[in-house]
């Protein structure tokens, strides 16, 4: 299933629903294709500004996805009404349901102490059936040698066929990239706050909020020092890049789709 992109400041968007996606993660599983899948919003598009090689990671993805209302509302105009957003959250429940009864292997990588088991417990009673095989907490660092032939054993052992990545932006993308050819998995998603979330640890912003546009205020005010300058600061400057884009006032060229 190949879907189209179209271009947010030299970063591709494939042009998307909750069912589309869906549809192309199942379609990947069965056929066994390898890929991993961000869910980009403003701050991973405003990330990949000043780095070419995470503009390069989030390029190279199989899906990477309309995380944001600002990039469904340019999806929109781009590509038709159809679109909308992909949010990390929906998405893996939604992967989780339509999975929850088949053969499909689930391993949760990230989080802080805790909050992987937690996740677990919670996804297990609201989908039986569903196969989670395993769970590691990460350090906040990069992983030593020792400590990447561990997980590499272990997701051996375990033979998931999805990881689901919940670090942050633009770590768990980068990480994705470089570790998907090295695990024994199909498909990687970064999702991000997802954990918190469904682990009961954070709470999410009311979904007028979410599709409003405003889910951003719902967080900054939430956790104000972490997410003050990622709101306060990239969002401004991502209004007035894409102003520049859509005046053609600067180019933004996308890159050529890689395959993973």
């Amino acid at each position: 299933m190949k879907l189209e992109r179209f271009n947010v400041l030299g970063v591709g968007l494939h042009a998307m629903n909750l069912p589309i996606a869906t549809a192309a993660v199942l379609a990947a599983l069965r056929e066994r294709r390898k890929g991993y899948v961000c869910v980009t919003g403003v701050h991973g598009v405003s990330e990949a500004q000043n780095d070419p090689a995470f503009r390069a990671v989030l390029n190279g993805a199989f899906l990477n996805t309309t995380d944001g209302m600002p990039l469904v509302w340019l999806g929109r105009r781009a590509v038709g009404a159809w679109v909308d957003r992909v949010y990390g959250p929906d998405l893996m429940l939604e992967v989780f349901r339509a999975t929850q009864n088949t053969d499909f292997r689930h391993f949760l990588y990230g989080g802080a102490p805790g909050v992987a088991e937690q996740l677990k417990t919670r996804l297990e009673a609201r989908f039986p059936g569903a196969k989670i095989c395993g769970i590691y907490c990460p350090p906040f660092r990069p992983l030593e040698t020792a400590e990447e032939a561990d997980l590499q054993r272990l997701i051996h052992e375990a033979r998931p066929d999805i990881i689901w990545v919940g670090l942050s932006t633009p770590k768990q993308e980068r990480f994705m990239a470089e570790y998907l050819p090295k695990l024994e998995t199909t498909l990687m998603f970064g999702v991000g706050a997802a954990f918190d979330f469904h682990a009961g640890r954070v709470s999410q912003a009311p979904r007028w909020m979410q599709r409003s546009g405003l889910e951003w205020l719902y967080r900054l005010c939430s956790e104000p020092r972490r997410l003050g300058r990622r709101y306060l600061v990239n969002n401004p400057l991502f209004i007035w890049r894409i102003l520049g884009q859509s005046l053609g006032w600067r180019k933004y060229p996308l890159e050529e789709e890689s395959s993973p």
